[in-house]
């Protein structure tokens, strides 16, 4: 089987569609490897929301669950968390129907993350989040203690 370039340069074949884009050169674009690198541009999108929320949620988490080892830096994450958050959805508007989802697997990956951290069992957090997409990323809003 023939290497593509697709296979043995990336980078360059990332070049050479670019440069055929430009000159209009349709009928010589990789169009089954570029649509396969723009899926996965979009999913590469998905991840980056959930993974911050997943940051965001074992924060709250730990912030509701351990207060007395609340701090500075805890708020902090929990603050750029939000900002991030916030300034990927604007970039990226069509990633709002994508929320529900990503903030369930969010939190199933938080849950755990934040037993894990904690040194508690991971059943002592909800099964579920006890935190509305609202409340995840309003700036005043910080769980009460357990």
């Amino acid at each position: 089987m023939e290497t593509t370039l697709y296979q043995s340069d990336y980078y360059t074949w990332v070049r050479q569609q670019a440069e055929l884009l430009r000159a209009e050169r349709f009928d010589d674009l990789d169009a089954a490897h570029l649509i396969e690198e723009l899926e996965a541009m979009g999913a590469s999108e998905r991840r980056e929301l959930t993974n911050r929320l997943t940051v965001l949620l074992m924060h709250l988490l730990k912030w509701q669950f351990q207060p007395a080892r609340r701090g500075a830096a805890w708020s902090l994450t929990i603050r750029v968390q939000r900002m991030d958050i916030a300034d990927l959805l604007n970039d990226e508007p069509g990633l709002k129907p994508e929320i529900p989802q990503a903030l369930e697997k969010a939190y199933r990956k938080a849950r755990l993350l934040a037993a894990n951290e904690t040194g508690m069992d991971e059943m002592t957090f909800p099964k579920q989040s006890p935190y509305s997409m609202e409340q995840t990323m309003a700036d005043d809003f910080l769980p009460e203690g357990n």
